[in-house]
């Protein structure tokens, strides 16, 4: 074996060191990386799993506040409803009794100056 040869293995174990050495923190790294990947699909999942739940709750409020405002419409029909009859009968009961409310009240004023007119001629 010559000098040249020795100086050729030392450098050969000498660079399989060197890859074993940098082997470890790159195989390191891959179990890192691997880790993360993991970790990443674990969160993506759940928060895929989250907004799902978050959608199905937005739609039961969605539904819940639609029966709401289907209740609160007819409520305000009905009212609608309620204030025309009583305009109707404020009609009606004006034309009905109005008149004649106004006649009696007209005769009860003159019955009362004429009996305050009496009373007064007799003194």
């Amino acid at each position: 074996m010559s000098v040249g040869e020795i100086a050729g293995l030392i450098a050969a174990v000498a660079f399989v060191a060197l890859v074993a050495i940098c082997a470890l923190p790159i195989l390191k790294l891959g179990k890192t990386v691997d880790e993360l990947t993991h970790t990443v699909r674990d969160l993506r999942l759940e928060h895929v799993a989250k907004t799902a739940t978050t959608v199905d709750e937005t739609n039961e409020l969605l539904a819940s506040t639609n029966a709401q405002l289907q209740r609160v419409d007819a409520i305000t029909s009905n009212a609608q409803t309620v204030t025309t009859n009583v305009a109707a009968m404020s009609s009606l009961f004006a034309a009905t009794l109005g008149g004649p409310m106004v006649r009696v009240a007209a005769f009860t004023y003159g019955v009362r100056r004429a009996m305050t007119k009496r009373k007064g001629d007799r003194r």
